[in-house]
């Protein structure tokens, strides 16, 4: 089955692509600006895919770094795809500009790990607990603003049960289980859900007890991307309430990676964390 399209991933592709073919010809940012005619800032900025890139501009460095005719063509296709628009486009009123870029990468991953110690994640979120945290956020949030962002919200938890779903591992400590967002009668459904998309066969959902002491990740939650082209370099996503930080660099990988593996070892293991979910419900009044 074809891999999602994602014009956020293929963008990341190709901005990595032409990094490559300039380190390659060990060129600096600077030299291919002045043999083009471009500041640096603007070669820098289509390399971190920060900025799209024209036909007539990639032509111009696809000379300058000399690449054969079936290079050419082939990263012309790319860019022609990285410049659709994503479903993610739409609900621009109701995504932050800062949190659409992580949309899109993930609507091209082919795996996320995600490990939240505040709250339940996204793509689990029942309506009524999602509209809990947004008024939480913002107390004076209209109702009209609320319906888009859920609207945005139940386009990506479609990844979830289409018929190329994404693969998810998530773990979730037990503060977020704890937490009656909404009161009861919001976080009871919200842990029923949860234990129904641990039923999905793409979703591993393991719980991280409180009796289980210290672990890797305190003081932090983030998301591991994986993506389904060899060449596509894993991302960590850290986001807080305004902004986001992207990590790619080998290094940060590594040890998110590392992080990763001792959360699930310490975890619950998946059948164990449903029934762990479902007491904790059981005792909500």
């Amino acid at each position: 089955m074809a891999p999602r399209s994602s014009p956020t991933a293929r963008r990341r592709r190709l901005a990595t692509a032409l990094r490559q073919l300039r380190e390659t010809r060990k060129l600096s940012c600077a030299e291919v600006g002045r043999a083009v005619g471009w500041s640096e800032s603007k070669v820098s900025r289509i390399e971190t895919g920060r900025t799209g890139i024209r036909a007539d501009d990639l032509d111009l460095l696809l000379r300058t770094y000399e690449v054969d005719e079936e290079m050419r063509k082939a990263l012309h296709v790319l860019r022609r795809q990285a410049s659709h628009r994503g479903w993610w486009s739409t609900y621009g009123d109701a995504l932050p500009a800062w949190f659409q870029g992580y949309v899109g990468l993930e609507d091209g991953a082919r795996s996320v790990m995600i490990y939240q110690g505040q709250l339940v994640p996204g793509l689990m979120q029942t309506d009524d607990y999602a509209t809990a945290v947004m008024r939480a956020h913002q107390p004076s949030v209209a109702a009209d603003e609320i319906e888009r962002q859920l609207a945005a919200r139940a386009a990506r938890q479609a990844l979830l049960t289409s018929s190329d779903a994404l693969e998810v591992w998530t773990v979730l400590d037990e503060a977020v289980l704890r937490r009656v967002v909404g009161g009861p009668e919001t976080m009871k459904p919200q842990l029923q859900r949860l234990r129904e998309i641990a039923g999905l066969p793409n979703v591993t959902l393991q719980v991280l007890p409180f009796a289980h002491g210290a672990h890797a990740a305190m003081g932090t939650s983030f998301i591991h991307l994986k993506f389904p082209e060899p060449g596509d370099a894993d991302i960590v996503y850290i986001e807080d309430l305004t902004s986001s930080q992207y990590l790619e660099e080998p290094e940060d990988i590594e040890r998110y990676s590392l992080v990763a593996d001792h959360l699930r070892a310490s975890a619950l293991p998946p059948e164990a964390s449903t029934s762990f979910i479902k007491c904790i419900a059981d005792a909500m009044s």
